[in-house]
């Protein structure tokens, strides 16, 4: 039973490593974070952010950069929501948090129609309700946890659905200028989130509002996915490197190359 245990623990040890490495890797590569920022994780109650707050907290006592964090969540009034849950959490790990209320459940379930999806509603709201507390708090980083797999259902949503070619960004700047968002769990692969957040034994706060809701879009694209790795393990991974090796002379934007002033090279003399 001990050699047991110690076996775990190598391999409970070993994920957090990897998770640190890649975290840290999205970081640098994307420049995500600077000395002085005051980073605003947004945590939802789900493993992905839970992870990402662990992740972020370790990087901050460990890091050669300086850098603030305050987690935030964004209490929606979903029935049976556990209020107690976040704060307990949080106060026992010391950190600096604000937890906020906006009735978005409420918006959503009198405006959507009974069976259509309610995510695009929800989360512009959400989006824009982080928007606001990241001026109120001083943030200069908005932090979501996101990690591979939404980056690639996300652009095969985009690409069934909405006619382009994009994805989420590891980093981005929102459409007025005034906030930086990042994403660094960007590298980290959904499966080692599920394990590290069981190892952890993280308060999970289950979503009612989307979990509901089998007829996703983004749900059949998780399942395709998931159905094509297991049929040709390491797609995904090379599905993902070429969203980081893009060829603009090999697609058709006329605005990202220049195609008119193509023109045979002139004859060497």
């Amino acid at each position: 039973m001990e050699a047991l245990n110690r076996k775990v623990q190598y391999g409970a040890n070993k994920l957090h490593k990897r998770l640190q490495r890649l975290v840290g890797r999205a970081i640098e590569n994307y420049r995500m974070i600077g000395p002085g920022e005051r980073v605003m994780v947004c945590l939802s109650g789900g493993k992905d952010s839970y992870t990402l707050l662990d992740i972020l907290l370790h990087l901050q006592r460990h890091a050669p950069v300086d850098f603030d964090i305050i987690a935030v969540h964004l209490d929606q009034k979903q029935p049976g929501y556990p209020a107690h849950v976040l704060p307990e959490y949080l106060d026992g790990l010391g950190v600096e948090y604000r937890i906020a209320e906006q009735d978005t459940y409420g918006v959503v379930q009198r405006v959507i129609p009974e069976g259509k999806t309610t995510c695009s509603l929800c989360s512009r709201l959400r989006r824009g309700a982080l928007y606001r507390l990241a001026t109120e708090v001083g943030a200069t980083r908005i932090a979501l946890g996101h990690h591979r797999e939404d980056i690639l259902e996300t652009f095969f949503l985009n690409l069934f659905h909405g006619g382009t070619l994009s994805a989420m960004p590891a980093k981005l700047r929102n459409d007025s200028g005034e906030h930086v968002v990042i994403r660094p769990l960007a590298y980290c692969r959904e499966g080692d989130i599920v394990r590290y957040a069981g190892n952890q034994n993280f308060p999970i706060i289950d979503c009612n509002l989307c979990g509901s809701q089998p007829q996703l879009q983004r749900q059949l694209i998780k399942e395709m996915l998931q159905g094509w790795e297991r049929e040709h393990p390491g797609r995904m991974e090379s599905m993902f490197r070429a969203l980081q090796q893009v060829r603009p002379s090999q697609l058709l934007d006329r605005e990202l190359f220049p195609f008119a002033e193509l023109h045979p090279a002139p004859p060497s003399e």
